[in-house]
């Protein structure tokens, strides 16, 4: 299996060479936008090949860039006009920032000596850079691809695309089922019946608070306040991203090497579900699908294989007699009462439960 993962890290460049990094962007993006215009002119051209024909000697002319540099930025404008021909679109791209990328050993490299190599207009400079974190994807395990330069807020960062080959682990001793939720986060059920309850109410409180603070901006409607609800969005965004971080680590450090974890295939979820007004917003822009990917690459990583099954009816299902039906859930108390043989409980402890006991069929399926 092959994992594929982003290096951050930060690059520190002296004062010139943060005039060449800066000069260098800013003709990356000229050249982006130049070149889009070109293609869009030219019915939309999305063939890197076509592309480069057209541009090519223009790029290196007008905006000095390296031979490199200028295949790199037909290669993005080709793919940007790839996927908007096939999300049917019809407009002209334009790059608000420079979207500059540099490939492995041709426009950056690293060094034996502990920097960065990288290319600008003019030469290549050896930086010194900050993993902080990211120290695992230099250990020599990882084979590295195509970077990303990225300026922010005065500073200098390097995404870095990283691949390495994972075993996948069939020898399994424990299996987790996991029920997804609001009021809960996340419900986990282990093999021997250990439970993991992840309470969401400090996070609804706190989402809450960002919403009656965008209405109140939507409100006013001022320039002011569009540059602050900009800000805002971005401060929401990395709270929900820190929250998956959070979650999506205790739930791996609960199931422990050798696990089975067993997700909610909650993909269009939101098509189909049915939610009160006041939770709407809540529900709708939760993130389900960045805390799939944080459990799946983490799990890679700590030998834990995960897998995802239909959530239909497990949470109105009964794990004791397998009596299902709408009622046996009551959504106001939160608990699970079944019909038939009155098992009682929690109703996302249920719904882990049912989880679990797919994944554990699963399992004794690739087993036997």
């Amino acid at each position: 299996m092959e994992l594929i993962l982003t290096a951050k890290i930060k690059l520190l460049p002296n004062e010139e060479q943060k005039k060449q990094l800066i000069d260098t962007i800013k003709a990356i993006k000229l050249a982006l936008n130049y070149t889009s215009k070109i293609a869009y002119y030219n019915n939309l051209v999305s063939s890197f090949n076509k592309l480069q024909k057209l541009v090519y000697n223009d790029l290196r002319k007008q905006f000095s860039l390296k031979s490199q540099m200028a295949c790199n930025v037909c290669s993005v404008v080709a793919s940007t006009y790839k996927s908007m021909k096939s999300n049917q679109e019809n407009t002209l791209a334009i790059y608000k920032k420079s979207k500059f990328q540099y490939s492995y050993n041709r426009d950056y490299s690293f060094t034996k000596d502990g920097l960065v190599s990288i290319g600008t207009l003019n030469k290549r400079i050896k930086l010194a850079f900050i993993t902080k974190g990211q120290e695992q994807y230099f250990d020599g395990s990882w084979n590295f691809g195509t970077a990303t330069l990225i300026y922010k807020k005065g500073k200098f960062y390097l995404h870095i695309a990283c691949k390495k080959e994972i075993e996948v682990n069939n020898n399994i001793t424990n299996v987790i089922g996991i029920d997804l939720g609001m009021r809960f986060l996340a419900t986990a059920i282990d093999s021997k019946s250990n439970h993991l309850f992840i309470r969401g109410n400090q996070v609804k409180q706190i989402r809450s608070k960002y919403i009656k603070l965008r209405k109140s901006l939507q409100a006013q409607g001022t320039k002011s306040a569009k540059r602050k609800l900009k800000t805002l969005s971005g401060r929401e965004n990395r709270f929900m991203t820190n929250v998956n971080h959070c979650v999506s680590k205790a739930l791996l450090n609960f199931a422990g090497e050798n696990s089975l974890v067993v997700l909610e295939d909650l993909t269009n979820i939101n098509l189909y579900a049915s939610v009160q007004n006041k939770y709407r917003y809540l529900r709708m822009s939760w993130a389900f699908s960045q805390l799939k990917f944080f459990i799946e690459y983490k799990a890679s990583m700590k030998n834990i294989k995960v897998i995802t099954v239909d959530p239909k009816y497990t949470s109105q299902a009964c794990p004791k007699c397998g009596f299902t039906h709408k009622n046996n859930r009551n959504y106001q108390t939160h608990t699970f009462t079944c019909c038939k043989c009155k098992y009682t409980s929690n109703d996302d402890r249920i719904g882990a439960i049912n989880i679990r006991q797919k994944g554990i069929k699963y399992h004794n399926g690739i087993t036997a």
